[in-house]
């Protein structure tokens, strides 16, 4: 197939989680053979704010780990719609984009455009904020691709998708694997961006007090955190070490014992089942987690065997202190994680998905493609 991808960034990650995702979804489509073109905004702010950051060599990660993607920069006054989706089988637009592009490929396809349309959708705004979501025209949409059960019946709840399936994040195998023999560099390694006041009390219940009660040796990574909350990070004696591109993750959890999952507040009360892929990408890279609670209402895990679930900081402190000490019992745990990731949510299974939404869409699919490949992983039978 020639698939059009319609996204916010490709090379860039700071503080755009999607692109993880995004990543693995393409390498696995060119793996199989399809024609992928990943088109971006020339002045997206994800690439802008991480060159201002860290001046070009900002995306050299990006390049020295993927290789094998790129994508082209347009600009939207100037963008050739009729060139750019000549002979496409299948375009995909996600929600950050500008209403007027979303707008216009669906006029687009009205027009004159033979190939399947879909919308993706990936963040809380459908529930959180969904008269926002209004300004989005999908009525010549195929449908959309939610990363979440909740997400997805809001849309036809609401009436403003035809057809919605839910597509969750995964694991890009192919770079989230475990890695052995790396230095020690602590015990707790939490990832994530501050999250514009999102989680700001969980952060402090979860993360800082545990971690200032134990004594722990602990690293955070992620921008747009303010003074309040670097400061409380000093004062419990953590490491602050700011922006980490995602292709360094991995490294990351090798040199710790022990990651956490803190939800944003809408995740962790107004979207049950979706993890974010914060998560996938931990259990992939067999680390042991613990998850401050939230609602695994779709059961993509097993809470207990999987992942620790803690509702409150003194159950988290416990859980840290459990992993910490019973090693044997942090490593089965962090082995059953890994397998079920990739039994179940790596990018090539989400891949399947997709083709198998394409079919049902009508399209003809080459048999290759009709048939259940098993996802590739990266460094199968490893221990950390």
């Amino acid at each position: 197939m020639r698939i059009a991808l319609f996204y916010h960034s490709l090379v860039s990650d700071w503080n755009h989680g999607n692109a993880h995702f995004l990543r693995g979804v393409v390498g696995e489509l060119k793996a199989r053979g399809h024609d992928v073109r990943v088109y971006e905004p020339a002045n997206a702010w994800s690439v802008t704010n991480l060159v201002a950051d860290h001046g070009p060599g900002g995306l050299e990660p990006f390049h020295r780990v993927y290789r094998h993607l790129a994508s082209d920069a347009y600009d939207a006054d100037s963008l050739d719609l009729d060139a750019v989706l000549a002979d496409v089988d299948l375009v995909i637009v996600h929600e950050w984009n500008e209403p007027a592009l979303v707008a216009r490929i669906g006029e687009h396809r009205a027009a004159r455009g033979r190939y399947a349309l879909l919308f993706h959708d990936t963040h809380h705004r459908m529930v959180s904020v969904p008269e926002q979501m209004q300004a989005y025209d999908l009525s010549r949409y195929d449908g959309v691709l939610a990363f979440g059960e909740v997400i997805r019946r809001a849309y036809l709840n609401r009436g403003m998708a035809r057809a919605a399936w839910t597509w969750h994040e995964a694991a890009d195998t192919r770079v989230f694997y475990p890695r052995q023999g790396r230095p020690r560099a602590g015990e707790l390694v939490w990832i994530g961006n501050f999250g514009d006041g999102e989680r700001g009390d969980e952060l402090d219940e979860f993360l800082i007090d545990p971690a200032r009660r134990l004594g722990l040796q602990a690293t955070v990574y992620g921008v747009r955190y303010p003074p309040q909350a670097l400061a409380a990070l000093a004062r419990a004696g953590i490491r602050y070490a700011g922006y980490l591109p995602n292709p360094d993750v991995p490294e990351a959890f090798a040199r710790h014992d022990v990651t956490l999952h803190i939800p944003r507040r809408y995740y962790a009360r107004q979207l049950p089942g979706i993890p974010t892929i914060r998560p996938f990408e931990a259990m992939a890279c067999g680390i042991p987690l613990i998850s401050a609670v939230w609602d695994d209402a779709e059961q993509l895990f097993t809470p207990g065997r999987d992942y620790l679930v803690a509702r409150d900081g003194g159950e988290m402190t416990a859980h840290l202190r459990r992993v910490l000490q019973d090693r044997h019992g942090a490593r089965a745990m962090a082995d059953h994680a890994l397998r079920t990731i990739r039994q179940r949510h790596t990018c090539a299974h989400r891949v399947n998905g997709l083709l198998e939404i394409c079919h049902e869409l009508g399209m003809a699919m080459p048999a290759r493609d009709r048939v259940r490949r098993r996802p590739l992983v990266m460094g199968e039978g490893h221990s950390r």
